[in-house]
């Protein structure tokens, strides 16, 4: 595991968190039960197998 050999300024750590931004999942159309929804690209398996349903 990295260590780091010198204390990092408070500037520098800030900036460093600051660019590591969460973002929303892309969409992406699914036809579910004869309608078409859009669902969270990592969902979409779970959608097409029946797992998963679409709330209203």
């Amino acid at each position: 595991m990295a260590v780091p050999k010198r204390k990092m300024s408070r500037s520098n750590t800030r900036h460093r968190r600051a660019r590591w931004k969460a973002s929303t999942a892309p969409l992406v159309p699914v036809t579910v039960d004869g309608v078409r929804r859009l669902v969270p690209q990592h969902l979409v398996a779970a959608y097409r197998r029946g797992l998963l349903r679409p709330e209203d």
